[in-house]
């Protein structure tokens, strides 16, 4: 990240800077995010760092905050003692989306007429912001045009993701992908990066299904790269150029993109007394009695599976992975989200919660458990933040991607050799047969399993060396 640092110190090299970094209020987005501020609040020069995000979210960071009568109005600031947290509202309840076209358009007003509020207010209070720093958010870019405020945008997932996003909508891919959406298989080159089927684009870009999500993601997307065109702000990328070197080459050409990942905790807080300081969790964890059954297990026999802050299971898929965990007869432990769960899952669950050799839990540290020994083996899906723990703490995955990026990850995990792919059936169902077969794959003792694990071990004291 040194070339993001140097280039940061234009904003204010006299100890003046006030970066405001904005984020959705996801897991998936909070934690990169946090960690980004984090990271330039260390940054020679800079003063400040204010992470804003919408009220729901940062009122579950912070439950004591929601007493204050400053919480109504958005301005229940508080600090960790190295970054401040401002809230701002949209007018949704935490995990809600817009459900419409109309919606939609007054949540960015709301979220933006209150960003700029507290924009506002910081410079009213002597702390004038010199620089906003945000994830995919429209009202971010509208206060700073707003306010002539230099603009970076993040993007949290990883440079094959954006160059495929950028050059779909600006190099003349849109119109290659649409007549070719209905073959999955065919492929397509995109700078950068080596033949890609269609089916491993961000799904936003190759969907067919029409849904309503799509469409305002799609929407919302093309806005957002819309502006990345025709301003050119930076462009900072969680991943490393190690990793991606080609591909951010090519998109250098057009852009000033700085690889500042991986944005994950640092190695000093990665074990059990401070991995937790330094995440953020919306949803509650388990009791730690999951560290405890990680404490009783061999080292490098469990499966953990976990497919992250915003997937579901129905009982159909609930009872296949039981049936493949069964198969493979390995402890594992597996993490199943209460919120969203329907109630022939939560009886499915019920019944094999405390089976003997696994455990089931609501929620977990993640960075603690792919820490953990004991784990030889992540079923994952492929979400970037987990493909970067994962790489970071050196555990092999077997991937089940299922939307966004996942599927453009899962391609890069078997690229990289450190991790194999499953494919689901005609249905969309993962069955339990692939699933314990893959599983054997990565925990195996033959040889392709041993070369997965030396691979992923190379690549940890390569992404570990760039953790600042």
């Amino acid at each position: 990240m040194a070339d993001a640092d140097n280039h940061h110190s234009e904003y204010g090299g006299r100890g003046d800077s006030h970066f405001l970094v904005v984020a959705n209020g996801m897991q998936g987005h909070l934690n990169p995010a946090r960690a980004l501020a984090r990271r330039l609040a260390r940054v020679r020069g800079v003063a400040r760092v204010t992470l804003s995000v919408p009220a729901a979210a940062h009122g579950r960071m912070f439950p004591s905050s929601l007493a204050s009568p400053a919480a109504a109005h958005g301005a229940a600031e508080t600090s960790d003692g190295i970054i401040s947290y401002v809230p701002i509202s949209d007018g949704l309840e935490f995990g809600a989306r817009p459900s419409s076209a109309a919606e939609r358009a007054r949540c960015r007003r709301a979220s933006a007429e209150s960003l700029s509020a507290v924009v506002r207010r910081l410079a009213g209070a002597g702390q004038p912001v010199t620089c906003v720093v945000s994830t995919i958010s429209l009202p971010a870019i509208d206060v700073a045009l707003e306010h002539g405020i230099p603009f970076a945008f993040y993007w949290i997932q990883t440079a094959a993701a954006f160059a495929a996003y950028y050059h779909h909508y600006f190099h003349g891919y849109e119109q290659l992908v649409a007549a070719h959406v209905a073959d999955p298989e065919d492929e397509v080159s995109l700078p950068g990066l080596g033949p890609l089927p269609i089916r491993d684009l961000p799904s936003f870009l190759a969907d067919s299904t029409g849904s309503e999500h799509s469409k305002a993601s799609v929407e919302w997307l093309r806005a957002i790269f819309e502006h990345i065109g025709r301003e050119k702000p930076i462009v900072l990328v969680n991943t490393l150029d190690m990793l991606e070197m080609t591909v951010l080459q090519a998109v250098r050409q057009h852009l000033d993109v700085f690889a500042v990942g991986p944005m994950v905790p640092h190695l000093q807080q990665i074990d059990v007394t401070h991995v937790t300081e330094d995440r953020v969790h919306l949803y509650k964890q388990d009791e730690k009695s999951y560290i405890e059954w990680l404490d009783a297990q061999p080292v490098r026999s469990v499966v953990y599976m976990s497919y992250g802050s915003m997937l579901t299971y129905n009982k159909q898929q609930v009872e296949e992975i039981l049936q493949g965990f069964h198969a493979c007869g390995r402890p594992y432990l597996w993490v199943v989200r209460k919120d969203g769960r329907e109630d022939e899952v939560e009886r499915c669950l019920a019944q094999n919660r405390c089976l003997e050799h696994g455990m089931i839990v609501d929620w977990c540290d993640q960075i603690e458990v792919l820490s953990h020994p004991s784990v030889g083996c992540f079923v994952t899906h492929c979400g970037w933040n987990s493909t970067l723990e994962a790489m970071t703490l050196g555990v092999p995955m077997v991937t089940v991607p299922t939307w966004s990026d996942q599927a453009l990850n899962a391609h890069l995990v078997d690229e990289w050799g450190i991790g194999v792919r499953t494919r689901r059936n005609d249905e969309g169902l993962l069955l339990g047969t692939e699933l314990a077969k893959c599983i054997e794959i990565v925990m195996g003792n033959d040889d392709k399993a041993r070369n997965m694990h030396e691979k992923v071990n190379d690549l940890k004291g390569n992404v570990q060396s760039h953790i600042l």
